[in-house]
C-alpha cells in the first residue's frame, strides 16, 4: 500500500508510524484508519517496537468530522466497528512494543488511540481530553475500557462527563500515561525508550503484556497459572539462555527477539 495519510519508516528495529495530516492536526478519516491498519499489521513482521506520534503540532485530534457528510444521519456503530475496532486491536493485541509518542495535543478518538498503546510517553505541554459529550456522545475508540482501567473510575468519569483538559503532568500522576517530559527532551526520550525495547527479549515482551492483561478478569489462583504456563513458554526460548548466560558472565545480553 502506499501511504497518503501516514508516514512509515523503519529504522533501527523500530517502526515509526507517523499520523500525516497535520493541516487538521492529524484527525482520522477513513483514508488515515485504512493505511494505519494496514502499517501496524505490516510493522511485527519488519521491526521489534513500534512508536506511533504526529506530525506537526498535535497528536490527533480524534474523529476528523469534515470527513463525514454532516455528521447526523452517519452510521457510528458500524465505523466504529468496521474501522475503528480493527486498528485498535492491532495496537492493542500487537506481538511487539507500542509507544505512542504523544507530541501535543491528544483529543477524543486521538486520546483514546494513544492509550491502546503499551506506553504513552508526552510532552509537558501536551494534553488529553475526552471531548465526546460536548457533542452528544460517549467515549468511544477504547476509552471506557482504557479510562477506568488506567486512572481509576472517579477519574474517569469525571474525565468523560466534564470533557476537561488532562495534562500530561495531570495524566501521569494519575497513572494514565507512562511519562510525561520536557518538549526539549521529548524526542531523545522517546528514541531511548523504543531502542532499549528494540533491543530486549521481545517474545518476553508478548508473554508480559498477555499476562498483565488477563489478571484483570482472574482469581489469584487464574493468574498463578497463567504466570506458570506463560514462564514456561518464556523459559524455552533462546533469549532466556542468553540473559541467564550473560549475566553469568557480566556482560549486556544479545537478544533475538522474535
Amino acid at each position: 500500500m502506499q501511504y497518503e495519510t501516514i508516514l512509515y519508516h523503519l529504522n533501527d528495529d523500530i517502526a515509526r508510524i507517523t499520523l500525516n495530516r497535520p493541516e487538521v492536526m492529524n484527525g482520522l478519516n477513513a483514508q488515515m484508519r485504512l493505511e494505519l491498519l494496514h502499517a501496524l499489521k505490516r510493522a511485527p513482521e519488519e521491526a521489534r517496537v513500534i512508536v506511533l506520534t504526529g506530525s506537526g503540532r498535535g497528536f490527533c485530534s480524534g474523529q476528523d468530522l469534515g470527513d463525514r457528510a454532516n455528521s447526523a444521519g452517519v452510521d457510528l456503530e458500524r465505523t466504529l466497528r468496521e474501522e475503528y475496532e480493527p486498528m485498535l486491536k492491532a495496537i492493542y493485541e500487537c506481538p511487539i512494543p507500542t509507544i505512542a509518542a504523544v507530541n501535543g495535543p491528544a483529543a477524543g478518538a486521538g486520546a483514546n488511540l494513544a492509550l491502546a498503546a503499551d506506553i504513552v510517553i508526552a510532552t509537558e505541554s501536551a494534553f488529553f481530553i475526552q471531548a465526546f459529550a460536548r457533542i452528544g456522545l460517549i467515549p468511544d475508540a477504547g476509552g471506557t475500557y482504557w479510562l477506568p482501567r488506567q486512572m481509576g473510575f472517579a477519574k474517569a468519569m469525571g474525565a468523560a462527563l466534564f470533557a476537561e483538559k488532562i495534562t500530561a503532568k495531570q495524566a501521569e500522576s494519575w497513572g494514565m500515561i507512562w511519562e510525561a517530559v520536557p518538549d526539549d527532551d521529548f524526542t531523545k526520550t522517546v528514541e531511548a525508550r523504543a531502542l532499549h525495547l528494540a533491543k530486549g527479549p521481545t517474545r518476553s515482551y508478548d508473554l508480559i503484556k498477555q499476562a498483565l492483561r488477563q489478571s484483570f478478569d482472574n482469581t489469584l489462583s487464574d493468574q498463578l497459572s497463567v504466570e506458570a504456563e506463560l514462564q514456561g513458554q518464556a523459559g524455552k526460548t533462546r533469549d532466556f539462555a542468553e540473559g541467564v548466560m550473560a549475566f553469568l558472565q557480566k556482560r549486556p545480553a544479545n537478544y533475538e527477539g522474535r
